[in-house]
């Protein structure tokens, strides 16, 4: 069937929530929220092939290494599976004493239980009770009234109360979501969690943990925070509850309106990191706190090594990160456009100079240094690039920094091999064009330097004696000039009738220390008025402007 030409008919438009005086629209995130990764149990149901004991381990220490302290690791209720998991990593010890695991149960007495024994021996654990609460799981799919549904969550809170009290020695938090949060009567929604505060009695030293799921994401961002703020503003005791976030991606905002929601008051947030979840995912926390990150604000999670990050979840889900994922895809610090190419490499040439602390490049709103990556991969070339693109790559890759007139006299030739290649080129293939654009360090040369010597004459003038190699054959040749490179130039014309003009000269060290390299830079003009250049590297600078008057003499006679 096609889609409709009138959706109205079948879809209706999400409403308005009653809220006025909403106050988070002035509102600025300035703290990072509590993190709660649910990788180890939201994550991993929606996996196709759920993570084993292993795979679950291994995420387990990276959510510990990279600075996560709330954890849910499983639904033990699930099967042996989840149970042992859970139970053998409360037993072996490996919860360091800063961090805090979560289960997940349905409001049924058996599934309690069950989560309780696999927390026995715990230090300090929560246990996350939940029933749905939305018109539509109270009508369609349980045939209940809102008091029985209500009854359905006051009862899972009083087992939690007695399972807690059997085990003394551990400090149990409790967690209730009334499940399908976003799409319930807001008023129903409070109803619920103060009948169930009322039987687990929190307080500001101990306080529940409410968590408010966009269960399915039904409306934009900011429907979801005038409800968090709805919420929070009509709840009774307030200063006894954490309110949590547990956003999905149905309409790809999930990251948003878990930002918006933060802005409203809330002070947790559950995600996955990279986003991973039921249908279209859950809130990514890779991109919420490396969002805070930009912002300046320290968001306690630590993404210095992101590529690591991404090989464990990806060998742990079986699913790739998208090569355009917020901050970890493979092409998101990765410029092919010839306009962007020219601002990143003006940004990094402006960053490099000003020596400020404040980051200001074009293109990247984090440094991808900080992250672990490294700067060779933000500018790649094909055919889309522009000569800012491929000048950035010999520079990081050789060191040369082409004048501005050369990188234009290169840039055709560049294009020409894209467009024949038909893919991307990479950093052997621009150094190769290079060298045969300009015959630079490469065997195929009509004149090629075998030694030279020079030496300034009695009336100041600089005498040039070498040997050249014309067609592999050495010959001795000699010239006068007012400098070496002039002295050169009269060689090559009095010996070989090639007579050239010097227009340009520039020259820079490769590298730093005593064993710098060095490259020169020659523009030229032919006796027919062409422009012609040359490009020559050596250990001695003096060499290095030798050779790049033969490489201009190898180009003009090309």
């Amino acid at each position: 069937m096609p889609m409709l030409s009138d959706p109205s008919a079948k879809y209706a438009a999400f409403p308005q929530v009653p809220l006025i005086d909403r106050q988070w629209p002035s509102r600025r995130i300035t703290a990072p929220p509590r993190w709660l990764s649910t990788d180890l149990r939201d994550g991993n149901q929606a996996i196709v092939d759920p993570m084993d004991a292993h795979k679950k381990n291994r995420f387990f220490d990276l959510l510990v290494e990279i600075g996560v302290k709330e954890i849910e690791v499983g639904f033990p209720s699930a099967g042996a599976t989840e149970f042992d998991f859970i139970s053998g990593l409360v037993q072996s010890d490996r919860v360091p004493d800063d961090v805090i695991v979560q289960v997940l149960t349905q409001s049924r007495e058996d599934l309690i239980r069950t989560s309780f024994a696999s927390l026995t021996g715990a230090k300090q654990a929560i246990v996350h009770l939940y029933n749905a609460v939305s018109p539509a799981w109270r009508e369609v799919v349980f045939g209940m009234s809102k008091d029985q549904v209500r009854d359905i969550a006051v009862k899972g809170a009083k087992v939690m109360r007695d399972e807690a009290g059997k085990q003394p020695d551990t400090d149990w938090h409790f967690q209730y979501s009334p499940e399908t949060f976003s799409t319930a009567e807001l008023d129903f929604s409070l109803e619920v969690c103060e009948a169930v505060m009322k039987v687990l009695a929190p307080t500001p030293e101990h306080p529940i943990i409410l968590n408010l799921p966009a269960t399915v994401e039904a409306a934009t961002p900011n429907i979801y925070a005038d409800q968090v703020e709805y919420f929070i503003r009509n709840l009774p005791n307030r200063e006894s509850a954490v309110i949590s976030l547990h956003t999905h991606n149905d309409r790809g905002t999930g990251v948003a309106a878990a930002e918006l929601a933060l802005m409203a008051g809330a002070d947790r947030v559950e995600g996955c990191l990279f986003g991973n979840g039921e249908r279209t995912g859950n809130c990514c926390l890779v991109t919420m706190a490396l969002n805070m990150y930009t912002q300046g604000i320290d968001p306690k999670i630590d993404f210095s090594d992101i590529d690591r990050v991404i090989e464990t979840v990806e060998y742990c889900n079986e699913l790739p990160v998208h090569q355009r994922h917020p901050y970890g895809g493979e092409l998101v610090y990765t410029a092919f456009s010839g306009s962007h190419q020219d601002a990143i490499k003006k940004g990094f040439a402006a960053h490099e100079s000003q020596n400020s602390p404040q980051w200001r490049v074009p293109y990247l709103p984090i440094d991808p240094a900080d992250l672990g990556r490294s700067y060779e991969a933000v500018i790649r070339v094909n055919s889309q690039s522009g000569k800012g693109g491929f000048a950035w790559v010999l520079e990081q890759d050789k060191g040369l920094k082409l004048p501005k007139k050369m990188q234009a006299d290169f840039s055709p030739r560049v294009q020409r091999m894209a467009d024949e290649l038909g893919r991307e080129l990479n950093a052997a293939d621009i150094w190769r064009a290079f060298q045969q654009a300009y015959h630079v360090q490469t065997e195929d040369k009509h004149f090629q330097l075998v030694d030279y010597e020079e030496r300034r004459a009695t009336d100041g003038t600089r005498l040039f004696s070498g040997t050249i190699a014309v067609e592999g054959t050495e010959q001795s040749v000699s010239g006068r000039g007012n400098g070496l490179i002039s002295s050169v130039l009269s060689t090559i014309e009095d010996a070989f009738g090639l007579s050239l003009e010097v227009v340009d000269y520039t020259e820079h060290a490769l590298t730093t220390g005593r064993d710098s390299r060095a490259a020169a830079y020659l523009e030229c003009r032919d006796a027919d008025g062409r422009t012609i250049w040359g490009c020559g590297i050596d250990e001695d600078v003096a060499t290095a402007s030798v050779r790049a008057v033969l490489s201009a003499a190898n180009s003009a006679i090309d």
